[in-house]
């Protein structure tokens, strides 16, 4: 041990290229060979000092022994050599009852393990620091690097001596413990002298982070037989149905990750195999969940569907529909939900020809000898035949527009030629008030008597007068017709006569 109370067989020096500075042989612990033929004494064994009741300081588990810590010879300045608070961590609760069985006490063994024949594992500086001088107090660094040296590789010597010392026995049995340590589910049964979880992860290099999952927790006792579960945290960058976000999961695969995280799959399309590992690193990952919609395509019956398309143009790739350039699609090109229910109208427009006849041309001769409103078709003429053009507009197969847009005639009509009458109709007042009389104003009446219309014609005189022309009988024909022929008649007879009695009450002669 140097003047700062540094064992000599510690190398300081700093890590190399690619070296660890935790890392170590089995061999590097070697202890010489002890003389345990007399197990009564052990060699070169100190007298503990008496120290006054005022500055006695208890060590926790070592019975009634008491020491001054700053004076005790494992204490120089610093508290940078191995102190028996050190072997009292290591050796936990049984550490009176394993020096007993060694007959070793606590300041002998501390000066067997800073023996020169202990070679321990080097200890590792860090960059910063310069070759120390041994007059020179450590600096912090120092401290610290000798510090976390002790908490790694102090078990191990202070094992190997009690086991040198005890013959292997109860040491070991004490010590040594076989835990189980799950990590992701892959198990492995190591041997360990630690006592507590952290102590096991630390020997075995295993880290935990913030999103993994430890059982028990790290400041757990670690007995015989015990098991230690670590699950292990992924990070996943996770879309479903084109909504990104990220989640921490505790899971192996792909699968496993999906169900802790609560994301319907069934039916669904994943980015990745489900059995696929999830790297510790974490992955990126894309799921389409399966969702049940209606389709109305134009004028076609509505149709269920099951898709994982996110998207209605999504949705529309897959079933392999174009839209034409005035087609419309609602609910337009948003996202898709279980339910949605799809419709497209289909519109077009397109260009028909359609056959159609050209009516004929009215061609009108006034006749002076009929009376104004009297009408005669003497050639009835011939329709024509055309071609018009029509743009028409549909949606889903219904028309809703159509218009002209040009006509190609193909046969010319012949013209209608109709004869009207020009002659002024005589007053019509005298007619009437004498068809009140003799009819009651009916101009259509039968009254089977043999006499018909307004005027009471019979058969005979309205065909003499020319009534057949009009009609077969007086009340088939208009009122003006019925005028017309009694206008005649009374002309022909030179008065009202063949109305006696009526002309008479109206003073017609």
């Amino acid at each position: 041990m140097n003047e700062r109370g540094i064992p000599h067989h510690v190398g300081y020096r700093r890590p190399a290229s690619g070296h660890r500075g935790d890392s170590f042989e089995a061999s590097t612990v070697r202890l010489a060979p002890a003389d345990l033929t007399e197990t009564a004494t052990a060699v070169g064994l100190l007298e503990r000092p008496a120290w006054p009741d005022a500055d006695e300081q208890s060590l926790p588990g070592h019975g009634g022994s008491t020491y001054p810590a700053q004076d005790h010879p494992s204490f120089p300045p610093g508290a940078l050599s191995i102190t028996p608070e050190d072997l009292y961590e290591v050796l936990g609760a049984d550490t009176d009852d394993l020096l007993a069985d060694t007959d070793v006490d606590v300041d002998e063994l501390i000066r067997m393990i800073n023996a020169e024949t202990t070679v321990m594992p080097p200890l590792v500086l860090p960059d910063t620091v310069a070759d120390l001088d041994d007059s020179e107090e450590p600096p912090p660094e120092v401290v610290e690097a000798i510090g976390e040296w002790k908490r790694r590789f102090l078990k191990g010597a202070v094992t190997a001596v009690v086991l040198t010392l005890t013959g292997a026995g109860g040491a070991a049995a004490a010590m040594d413990k076989s835990v189980t340590v799950e990590v992701d589910g892959a198990e492995r049964e190591i041997h360990t002298y630690g006592s507590s979880v952290s102590e096991v992860l630390s020997e075995e290099g295993i880290e935990v982070d913030s999103h993994d999952a430890l059982s028990p927790s790290p400041q757990s006792e670690i007995e015989h037989g015990d098991v230690i579960t670590l699950d292990r945290g992924r990070l996943l960058t996770l879309t479903v149905d084109g909504e990104q976000r990220e989640e921490w999961v505790r899971s192996v695969t792909v699968g496993q990750a999906l169900r802790q995280l609560g994301v319907p799959t069934d039916g669904a399309w994943v980015s990745a195999k489900r059995t696929m590992p999830v790297p510790e690193q974490g992955m990126t990952l894309e799921v389409k969940t399966s969702k049940s919609i209606t389709l109305i395509n134009g004028g076609s019956e509505p149709e269920k569907l099951t898709t994982t398309a996110v998207t209605v143009d999504e949705l529309l790739r897959q079933e392999g529909i174009k839209l034409g350039a005035q087609d419309s699609v609602t609910p337009g090109s948003g996202q898709l939900s279980d339910g949605t229910v799809v419709r497209i109208d289909q519109t077009g427009t397109s260009t028909v020809n359609v056959r159609e006849p050209i009516e004929p041309p009215v061609k009108e001769i006034v006749d002076d000898t009929m009376f104004q409103g009297e009408r005669t078709v003497e050639e009835p003429g011939k329709p024509g035949e055309k071609i018009v053009f029509y743009r028409v507009t549909t949606r889903n197969g219904a028309e809703t527009d159509r218009e002209q847009v040009g006509e190609r005639v193909l046969q010319e009509a012949e013209p209608k030629v109709v004869r009207v009458g020009g002659k002024p109709r005589p007053n019509s007042g005298v007619w009437d008030k004498l068809a009140q009389c003799e009819s009651g104003g009916n101009w259509q009446i039968n009254t089977g008597n043999g006499y018909y219309g307004g005027l009471q014609f019979n058969k005979q005189t309205w065909d003499a007068y020319g009534g057949d022309q009009y009609a077969a009988y007086p009340h088939q024909a208009s009122r003006e017709q019925q005028i017309a022929v009694a206008t005649k008649m009374r002309d022909a007879r030179g008065g009202y006569g063949a109305w006696p009695s009526c002309s008479s009450q109206l003073g017609l002669s």
